[in-house]
């Protein structure tokens, strides 16, 4: 599973990943994936599938203009991490792999990153409709970032993208894209294009929380 979701994780990053230095960065995207889709493909992870999972934190990314920055440092992941931000992440594993990858190129101790993840994922306004739908739905980008947007004052629609899978089929993923101050951002260029390509088709499929 760890094979896979790694292929995952890194499809859904944006530009060419390149090492980087902590801190040296222009802006934040808060990746929030939906979980039912993920366990319709991987329905064998134990660790997040079967607790009736909706959006859950994928990651909080620092991003380039074009690109990110990745594996800044060598340090560590601190397993203790888990235990002082439970629920955090829908797997244990998702901790290091994000702090290894992304967080060492944040600038900030694990701690700090973690809190930041923890804050701004606390921020984001769950709308109604995706909070726990007994049935699926079909919606468009433009109808799920108008919910996002209502539901959150503080986020200006082009600070929103969805991205899908099954060549368009089924939501996947959104990300909210945010400046360092974690105040809301226009999402980049290449952040755009690659959720439009994604998304490929007139709509797309919300499946239901089971």
């Amino acid at each position: 599973m760890k094979t896979w979701l790694l292929l995952c994780l890194a499809a859904f990053s944006t530009g060419l990943s390149a090492n980087g230095k902590p801190g040296k960065f222009d802006a934040y995207v808060l990746a929030l994936s939906w979980s039912p889709t993920y366990c319709e493909e991987q329905p064998k992870d134990r660790e997040q599938c079967g607790k009736k999972l909706g959006l859950v934190l994928h990651g909080l990314w620092p991003q380039y203009n074009v690109g990110y920055p990745s594996f800044c440092t060598k340090e560590a992941y601190a397993p203790s991490q888990a235990q002082a931000f439970p629920e955090l992440y829908p797997s244990e594993f998702l901790f290091e792999h994000e702090w290894e990858k992304h967080g060492t190129c944040s600038g900030l101790t694990q701690t700090g990153y973690f809190q930041l993840s923890q804050a701004l994922k606390s921020k984001v306004a769950i709308p109604l409709n995706y909070q726990r739908p007994q049935k699926p739905f079909r919606t468009t980008a433009e109808g799920l970032k108008s919910a996002f947007a209502e539901a959150n004052p503080w986020l200006k629609e082009q600070a929103i993208v969805p991205f899908c899978s099954g060549g368009g089929r089924f939501f996947k993923e959104m990300f909210v894209c945010l400046d360092k101050s974690g105040a809301t951002a226009s999402c980049g260029a290449d952040v755009v294009k690659s959720a439009a390509k994604s998304c490929g088709q007139k709509d797309f499929l919300v499946r239901n929380i089971k």
